[in-house]
């Protein structure tokens, strides 16, 4: 589909983004896009939908959530929250609200109006973090039907991009049974998140 905003500036681009209402009916507590990007950004971060502590402050990854993330890439809140460095966007732009076992699914109505423009202010991206089955349908067009079977394969898409599971605490049993990702997989982020930043520091 053709931009209808071609001229607009990233800065405009992104006051539209968190000024949509698109999904305000479906919305338990109404809309509040979170995203964060600058098209100097070295690293992309993907993940699901903001939960209810990220709706209300505002801040992605504000959560328990994050301070896992962190520890797997190996950044400070500094560096994560400094949009030169990293961009933060989920695929669903506002909190869906609960479903039967945690969060709802990013509303499918988010990343067709938004994600490839935005995508396409971020030209200096070195490597993706691709967390959970929603992003990496879309960022790993043919990776496998199971998130535990893209991780694995995680080899497939590297240096630029890395599936991973979510970092949320309810993946703990996950990564007790697959103690071979933080043990193979997060060393290599860490190495690549940090050879990344170093190149962007001016």
């Amino acid at each position: 589909m053709d931009d209808p905003f071609p001229d607009m500036s990233l800065d405009d681009l992104v006051r539209r983004v968190r000024a949509c209402t698109l999904c305000e009916s479906v919305l338990p507590l109404g809309p509040r896009p979170v995203v964060q990007l600058s098209e100097s950004s070295r690293i992309l971060v993907v993940g699901q939908a903001p939960g209810r502590r990220v709706h209300e402050t505002g801040v992605p990854f504000n959560d328990p959530s994050g301070d896992r993330l962190r520890q797997w890439m190996g950044v400070t809140r500094e560096v994560f929250y400094d949009e030169r460095k990293l961009a933060i966007l989920p695929m669903g732009f506002c909190y869906p609200g609960k479903g039967t076992s945690g969060d709802l699914p990013p509303r499918p109505e988010c990343a067709p109006a938004w994600r490839q423009r935005l995508l396409d202010w971020l030209p200096n991206i070195g490597l993706t973090l691709v967390i959970g089955q929603y992003a990496q349908a879309w960022h790993l067009p043919d990776s496998q039907s199971s998130v535990t079977e893209n991780v694995r394969n995680w080899q497939r898409y590297w240096p630029d991009r890395v599936p991973m599971p979510h970092p949320s605490p309810r993946n703990n049993l996950w990564l007790r049974r697959n103690p071979w990702f933080e043990s193979e997989v997060i060393p290599e982020v860490q190495r690549r998140v940090a050879d990344l930043l170093a190149e962007s520091t001016p």
